[in-house]
């Protein structure tokens, strides 16, 4: 299968597109390798990539019309996994108009490019971040009270419902995907448990916002590839699926942990809550377990370690140790 993996050199990206190599399929990956984090941490999972078999590379971005007609027409890919977004609960507070035009108008110049095209699949990535300070846990698919409290959040909703609309209209097969704190190998450095690991190593103080309490499904990154991978393959015209672990953990817990792996303490920075934050994420799986025979199979306590293993093994390579 053409496959077109949009974001392609980020965290999640690069992990499907090499996954993809490994199942046999054609892969093209857009990706404008913004500043958000480090370019060159992007390069970085665009090498491994391509280690896993050919890859045709497009620097771009989404929100160029002309780029995306060009890249569909010369890729005819027979799906599209749509991962490329401006991402992150806080950062969207200070930029809303930034991650409205790429999350939203990206999202429908996309589409567009499918409807004008052969491209009949669509894997959109979405966010438990919709959810927002919904009252009922664990999160399911048909909660109808989405309160997002995040400019992020909303820009994901308004992506969801576009997709719809263009499932309904013009029968485009889509899967909106809800990822629940994905991490792992590869990690964004902005995200708390790299972060995490990384200040920790280096005896620096972490920053808690909270007393601790706040619960998190983190989800590895294997699994999140499982279900994305099922969802290409789903015969459905529409449908939302929760993607985590189903078993939230808490902030404090998460640092304990990466305390144990590291052999080191961490040193504490306690600060306010954040707006955007909301208390817990918490994902009801079962309507993915039986359409997409999706079971997350990483605890994650075997989650940190392998990620902390993949942190100590990079720092090596470049510290040449």
């Amino acid at each position: 299968m053409n496959v077109l993996v949009t974001g392609g050199a980020g965290f999640i990206g690069s992990h499907v597109a090499e996954r993809l190599l490994h199942l046999g399929h054609n892969v093209s990956i857009i990706d404008d390798l913004n500043e958000f984090y480090s370019p060159e941490l992007k390069q970085e999972n665009l090498a491994i990539v391509r280690k896993s078999g050919p890859v045709r590379f497009y620097e771009g971005d989404i929100c160029c019309e002309p780029l995306v007609s060009q890249v569909v027409g010369e890729c005819r890919p027979e799906a599209v996994i749509h991962l490329a977004a401006r991402a992150g609960v806080r950062p969207s507070l200070e930029n809303p108009l930034l991650y409205e035009r790429v999350n939203v108008r990206g999202t429908m110049i996309l589409l567009e490019a499918c409807r004008l095209s052969a491209t009949r699949k669509f894997v959109f990535a979405s966010s438990s971040s919709i959810y927002g300070i919904t009252n009922q846990v664990p999160f399911r698919e048909d909660e109808t009270d989405q309160r997002p409290i995040s400019p992020y959040a909303a820009t994901k909703i308004a992506g969801e419902k576009i997709c719809y609309t263009y499932s309904h209209l013009y029968s485009l097969n889509i899967a909106c995907l809800r990822f629940f704190t994905v991490y792992g190998p590869r990690q964004r450095p902005d995200l708390a448990i790299r972060k995490f690991i990384e200040s920790i190593d280096r005896h620096e103080p972490i920053p808690v916002f909270g007393d601790g309490s706040s619960g998190r499904d983190y989800t590895y990154i294997d699994d999140i590839v499982q279900g994305v991978i099922a969802a290409l393959h789903l015969d459905c015209l529409y449908d939302t699926f929760n993607l985590g672990n189903s078993h939230p953990v808490t902030l404090s817990t998460v640092i304990s942990t990466i305390e144990t792996c590291l052999g080191k303490k961490a040193e504490i920075r306690r600060l306010p809550m954040q707006p955007g934050d909301v208390p817990i994420t918490y994902a009801d799986i079962s309507k993915a377990k039986k359409a997409l025979g999706y079971c997350p199979e990483t605890g994650f306590d075997q989650g940190i370690e392998t990620s902390v293993k993949w942190y100590l093994s990079r720092k090596a390579v470049q510290t040449g140790a």
